[in-house]
């Protein structure tokens, strides 16, 4: 079996901006709600048997006690915000497992998922779905891929080290080093991705790199800069290297079977009749006649 792990947040802000707005039975702003379900329903005519979604029920987490800058809720669309809990009610009632995340992010439910169902010998392969590139860390050969449902390519552990330039155990330095302006975090002072890359493709973390940019056994441009840089900040990077890394251990499922989807809940007719999509409900029915 294969599993698809699908970043909830993600394709809910990116229907968001793609998809004509609509409203609900109840006057409510849903086209997102409607293009996600609408989305995940292709997913499953094509074939998909075991799937789980990940959510941030709540934007802010336990990285904001770690750096007040880390990434808020603050500045995003009213509108958007206001999709989430529809959007998970839609997904349960379509009966597909959702874990809805308040502490911790949607990015270590999906890590967390990733690695225990990598760890049952029946499946074949593990997709999560999103181009993220903090979910690049739990890429793991070929059997953890990250798979871009929108251009439809799939990542494995040499893809990860062709788009970055370090393997996929390396993602949390490397954005320790370069920052992420997604996450609100800003890295070490005059380090990039290209000298970031270039120094943990030979030093894969961030205590690996020597002191002194003269024992260095790399070429990167203004070494002693950035050594000097790094020195300063050892501390900070560490933590920033924290923020970056996905926690793996939150309890997603004990068995992969319950990301088996069976078919609609009851209350998936009245979900489609209020986001004037009645035909998602026969989709759905369709897809269950097939497999019978």
């Amino acid at each position: 079996m294969n599993v698809f792990l699908v970043d909830g947040t993600y394709e809910l802000f990116r229907h968001f901006y793609a998809v004509p707005r609509a409203t609900s039975a109840d006057g409510i702003e849903i086209g997102a709600v409607r293009g996600v379900i609408g989305s995940l329903l292709g997913m499953l005519e094509e074939g998909v048997t075991h799937i789980g979604i990940a959510t941030d029920h709540v934007v802010e987490s336990f990285r904001n006690e770690l750096w007040p800058g880390y990434k808020t809720s603050e500045g995003l669309d009213p509108e958007v915000l206001r999709q989430f809990q529809p959007l998970e009610d839609a997904l349960e009632a379509l009966g597909l497992v959702v874990w809805k995340t308040v502490r911790y992010e949607a990015d270590d439910a999906l890590a967390s998922a990733a690695v225990r169902a990598a760890g049952d010998r029946r499946v074949e392969q593990v997709f999560v779905c999103t181009p993220d590139k903090d979910l690049a860390q739990v890429v793991d050969g070929s059997r953890i891929v990250q798979f871009d449902r929108r251009s439809g390519s799939v990542r494995d552990a040499d893809g990860v080290r062709e788009k970055f330039g370090v393997g996929p155990g390396s993602i949390p330095d490397y954005l320790a080093l370069m920052g992420d302006s997604a996450d609100g975090f800003p890295g070490v002072k005059g380090w990039g991705a290209k000298s970031a890359a270039t120094v943990l493709a030979r030093y894969a973390h961030l205590e690996d790199i020597p002191a002194a940019a003269g024992t260095w056994e790399v070429q990167v441009r203004g070494a002693a800069r950035l050594a000097a840089a790094l020195a300063d900040a050892r501390e900070e990077a560490a933590l920033f290297r924290d923020l970056a890394t996905l926690r793996t251990a939150l309890p997603v499922f004990e068995n992969v079977d319950e990301l088996r989807w069976s078919g609609p809940q009851p209350p998936f007719f009245d979900v489609c009749a209020r986001i004037n999509a009645p035909g998602y409900f026969r989709r759905a029915q369709a897809v269950v006649a097939s497999r019978a």
